[in-house]
Parts: structure tokens; C-alpha cells; sequence
């Protein structure tokens, strides 16, 4: 069985396959001030809850954008799972032709988001993925990672609305029926949504062009399936995308993840060097 694992800066997210099915999912929130044996608790008791035995975990695979985690959620799966996980883009090659200037500054959860889709939905493909930042991928006719563009998550906004404006207070995410809206809050929420909406529109639309026409549009992420809802240009909603992409990575480099289970004496290597 392998352990997926997508580290974003809300929030991890672990993803359990057997075979090509996905047999459960969970999130943890990404805290850096965790310790490697709470982590690694937390972990064992939503496998538990799946009922499915930690011992049957053969591989992990990692795609983070948070390197202040990565020592101790390491340290937890070789503690808790006697797995050794391995990195995609550092251990594990992506395998995607990426045009970036600089291909080193691509986060590594864009690339592996731009493989799944690829496989899953052709190209050439926009993805946006909306979280804590809303990214927008650009993946050309030939399968190449062109680039993209990066914008504020609609929750990082209204939080900086919140606190820089005093008058203002905090407001659920939703969009009011009416554009004009009759108070405070529903003013908030009309701006916020139909706001991000008209980024998120125009956005795609530039991208659709610069790729030279019509592009399918697919979005992820924890905003995802709401912003879709709104948004008429988005064509699909995946919120396991990255998920996927590390499990597609996973069976095109098997041989690498064929040393992966540890003894319990190097399982406990870590965990002492850690003290």
C-alpha cells in the first residue's frame, strides 16, 4: 500500500492507495511546532479509523512546499509506518518538461498536479489550484509546463481585510444572491466573491489566449469545488489531483521505492538522533 502525502502551508493531506483505488484520505494542519511522535500518533489513529493496518503501508512519497515540516514528518513516518519516504523532485524524478526560466522555483506540488491532470483530462490544460495561494498552471499542447501565474487565496484576502481595516469584521465566505449587498457583511462577501471570481476569470482567460486558444480548465484545492460553483470557465473539479500525480510518479519509478520498508533498528535511527 502506498502512502501519498501532499504538504501544502494549511494543511497536509494523506492519501492511501492500494493499487490505482484510493482507499481513504485525511488532513492534518501543517505545524511546524509539532513533534515528530505527535505527528506520528495522529497518523496511526486516522489509519485506525480507516481500519487499515499501519503495517501494510510498503511506500510513501512526499510533495511539500513547506521545508520547515519535512524533519519531523519524515521522522514520523519512519517512526510510526517503518517507512522511509522519498521526495518528488529530489528523490523521485516528476517527469514533466518544465519551461520555467528558473525550473528550480516551480513548487513541486504545481508540477506534480500538471502530470495527473495531464494523464487524466489531455492538454492544453489550466489548472488552478485555490488554497492559502490561488496558482494558475499553463501546460501547453505538447504536455510542457509553460508556467503560470500566482495570486492571494481568497482567505489570505479577507483576513488582511479583517485585520487592517478596524471597522471590518471577519465574514463566512459565501456569495450574497444580490451584487449590492444591504450591510456590512454582505457587502464583505459580495466584494470577496464576485471579486475573486472576476480574477480567477480574468486570469484564465489571458492564460487561454497566450496558449493559443481554448484550454480545458481544471481546479483543485480546498477552495476549489466552491470557486467552481461560481466561476462558468472552470470545466472539472479534482480535489485529489496531487494525490494522483504522486501515485502516477510512484508506479513510473517503482524500482526506486523497492528498499523502502525499514527494521526496527533503522526505524528508530531518527527518532534518537531527533532528541
Amino acid at each position: 500500500m502506498l502512502l501519498a502525502i501532499d504538504v501544502g502551508n494549511t494543511n497536509m493531506v494523506f492519501g492511501l492507495y492500494e493499487g490505482d483505488t484510493l482507499r481513504g484520505s485525511f488532513r492534518i494542519s501543517t505545524n511546524a511546532e509539532r513533534t515528530s511522535d505527535e505527528l506520528g500518533m495522529q497518523i496511526v489513529q486516522y489509519y485506525q479509523f480507516l481500519n487499515i493496518e499501519t503495517e501494510r503501508t510498503s511506500a510513501a512519497i512526499i510533495a511539500s512546499v513547506v521545508p520547515q515540516v519535512m524533519y519531523t514528518l519524515v521522522n514520523a513516518v519512519r517512526k510510526y509506518l517503518c517507512v522511509q519516504p522519498l521526495m518528488a523532485g529530489r528523490d523521485v524524478e516528476i517527469g514533466i518538461q518544465n519551461c520555467y526560466s528558473n525550473p528550480r522555483e516551480v513548487g513541486v506540488d504545481r508540477l506534480v498536479n500538471s502530470v495527473s491532470a495531464i494523464r487524466k483530462y489531455g492538454s492544453p490544460l489550466v489548472i488552478v489550484d485555490i488554497g492559502t495561494a490561488t496558482t494558475f498552471d499553463a501546460i501547453d499542447e505538447s504536455g510542457a509546463y509553460q508556467g503560470g501565474a500566482i495570486f492571494p487565496g481568497i482567505k489570505v484576502a479577507m483576513e488582511a481585510l479583517f485585520l487592517k481595516a478596524s471597522k471590518l469584521p471577519r465574514v463566512d465566505i459565501e456569495r450574497p444572491d444580490q451584487a449590492i449587498g444591504k450591510n456590512t457583511v454582505q457587502s464583505m462577501q459580495s466584494g470577496a466573491v464576485r471579486g475573486y471570481v472576476g480574477a480567477l476569470t480574468g486570469i484564465i482567460t489571458d492564460i487561454q489566449k497566450e496558449l493559443g486558444g481554448k484550454a480545458r480548465v481544471v481546479a483543485t484545492g480546498g477552495m476549489g469545488r466552491m470557486m467552481a460553483s461560481y466561476c462558468d470557465l472552470i470545466d472539472e473539479v479534482d480535489p485529489n489531483l496531487t494525490l494522483e500525480g504522486l501515485r502516477l510518479i510512484y508506479q513510473e519509478n517503482k524500482e526506486l521505492f523497492s528498499g523502502s520498508r525499514l527494521s526496527p533498528e533503522n526505524r528508530l535511527l531518527e527518532a534518537i538522533e531527533e532528541v
